[in-house]
């Protein structure tokens, strides 16, 4: 019987001051505090059995996976299309103050269909994606542990996935926070547990109110 360890981690904080929905545009990469969640990620997977490792192509995800990489030099990171940031309609647009972008006749059009949604990439794809890719990680890891370093929404909606809930939710209540750490567990290559955790959970902001966000 073999066991393996697939922890699929959000990046950090990112450098945003525009405030748009980033999605998968270029040039987004951590802010000052957004490192120090990496390096504190670096600290919680030093001591881990790793043997894989997966990232994002995405700027963001690359500088979070950096201290972790740097604490298991002998291996090497491989870029994963199947893990990036969900598409996204919105990209590059900044709702406003009170979300008054989505009041425009064709943003409501493209809020029509929560369930699918209509705003951007359909769950579904991001769910084969994303599970193939953990998956490949298991496999990669017998007996040991693999670190994926991915996005909110395509690790929020893979664990949804596996634990049998809807789709169907309220994007500003994800239990998905920055550099939060989402770990499934395999026993002869089928899932067996999920776990989450919160290595820099002191280190994130503490938001008021915080703004819709449509998949991003």
């Amino acid at each position: 019987m073999s066991t393996a360890v697939v922890h699929c981690v959000r990046h950090g904080q990112v450098d945003n001051p525009s405030g748009v929905i980033y999605g998968r545009l270029p040039g987004f990469g951590l802010t000052d505090l957004g490192h120090q969640m990496a390096q504190r990620l670096g600290v919680h997977f030093a001591a881990k059995n790793l043997v894989y490792l997966v990232s994002s192509p995405l700027q963001r995800a690359q500088e979070t996976m950096a201290p972790i990489a740097a604490g298991h030099p002998e291996l090497e990171v491989q870029l994963d299309e199947r893990v990036i940031e969900t598409e996204n309609h919105f990209e590059g647009i900044n709702f406003g103050k009170h979300n008054e972008y989505l009041l425009r006749p064709s943003s409501l059009w493209q809020l029509r269909n929560p369930l699918i949604p209509s705003w951007g990439e359909p769950y579904s794809s991001i769910v084969v994606r994303m599970n193939d890719a953990i998956k490949d990680a298991a496999r990669h890891c017998p007996n040991a542990e693999a670190v994926i370093v991915s996005h909110e929404l395509p690790i929020f909606v893979a664990r949804r996935n596996a634990e049998g809930l809807s789709f169907l939710h309220d994007p500003r209540k994800r239990n998905t926070r920055l550099a939060s750490v989402t770990s499934f567990f395999f026993v002869s290559g089928q899932l067996a547990d999920i776990a989450y955790s919160e290595p820099a959970g002191d280190l994130v902001p503490v938001k008021k109110g915080r703004k819709f966000r449509a998949g991003s």
